[in-house]
């Protein structure tokens, strides 16, 4: 297996434009207007467009629904929102990892604005749960992760395949790792999402969800760099097995979605009828195909081919501003000032 090196702090002798994803030659001065790839600095520009902060939101209103919510509600909007503090953990750590070793300078640049919203989106995660529970419960739900044997199963899934990129660092462990980045942003998260979602749409807690749909947005974002990477990397290698890589993607996709569909079943299960099991089970398959198609991959679940839940396009699928859940017009949400905080609820 091909070692990969790690990038040079400035390197004279190479151009400002790098000539390799990995293991190429670049002064690691960043030029804009000079880059390998045409689509970093769109990319980049979209992301900063995209940029928020939890605290802009006003949490009155989920904070008067909260006590409403019933028993089964509580409970699973407080284990996914531990389940979502867990993921992008250590995404922000993986990404700085996976940063190291990125020879084009343009392209470790969009990593650390990714790193930079994973950590917002934890941000969001402690506002949402300090807005509404006392800090010892916090801290519990923080601590889920440990000793739930669904998720510790679906986390070793994800936290073994970047492990092993991090202790041997090749050129195959590194085409790998991208593959386990696009399960967790890309699949991991759906089913909670869908949780979330389905309250917005019976109008409650709207401003948790509206959260969520700010890290959905940026986590499609993170899913197309890592999957322009992964192909870029493969066309820049010819030697490498390509049809390898792509029969570990479709592989991988079809082992994360049976994980995902168990833990959809562990935390769902039919306490809402809102979200048939069975259609979130297909929509969990039908988001495998999407992200196996956007590798390059072969679909792991070649019969579904359409979208089962309908409604969820509303919340997931808005354009790249800020937009409303049910009309797609712009947001009504009231950020937080001194004269409508939690003092007037």
């Amino acid at each position: 297996m091909t070692n990969i090196q790690t990038r040079k702090l400035v390197d004279k002798d190479a151009p400002n434009q790098s000539t390799g994803i990995i293991n190429g030659q670049s002064s690691n001065v960043l030029n804009w207007d000079d880059t390998a790839f045409s689509w970093a600095y769109p990319m980049y520009k979209n992301m900063l467009s995209n940029f928020w902060i939890p605290n802009e939101i006003n949490m009155s209103n989920d904070l008067k629904q909260w006590p409403d919510l019933s028993p089964e509600e509580k409970h699973t909007f407080k284990k996914i929102i531990g389940l979502l503090a867990f993921l992008d953990s250590i995404q922000t750590d993986y990404s700085g990892k996976v940063a190291d070793y990125l020879t084009d300078s343009s392209l470790s640049a969009l990593m650390q604005v990714l790193a930079f919203q994973e950590v917002v989106h934890n941000q969001s995660y402690s506002y949402v749960l300090s807005s509404l529970v006392p800090q010892h419960e916090q801290e519990e739900i923080f601590e889920y992760w440990k000793h739930d044997e669904v998720l510790l199963e679906r986390n070793r899934f994800i936290t073994e395949g970047y492990e092993a990129f991090i202790e041997t660092p090749t050129a195959e462990n590194f085409l790998k790792s991208i593959v386990y980045d696009v399960v967790l942003e890309g699949l991991f998260f759906y089913a909670g999402f869908a949780f979330f979602y389905n309250l917005a749409r019976n109008h409650k807690m709207v401003s948790t969800s509206t959260m969520i749909n700010y890290i959905n947005r940026d986590e499609q974002i993170h899913v197309n760099l890592f999957a322009r990477i992964f192909k870029e990397t493969l066309y820049e290698n010819p030697d490498m097995d390509k049809e390898h890589f792509q029969n570990f993607a479709t592989e991988t996709f079809a082992e994360a979605a049976e994980l995902e569909i168990k833990w959809a079943e562990h935390i769902i299960g039919h306490h809402f009828p809102g979200i048939p099991l069975e259609d979130l089970n297909d929509y969990i398959r039908f988001m495998a195909n999407k992200r196996c198609k956007q590798l390059g991959a072969d679909k792991p679940f070649p019969t579904y081919k359409k979208n089962p839940l309908k409604w969820i396009r509303a919340y997931q699928d808005v354009d790249e501003g800020k937009s409303d859940f049910f009309e797609q017009k712009s947001r009504q949400y009231t950020k937080v000032s001194e004269t409508n905080g939690f003092d007037d609820l």
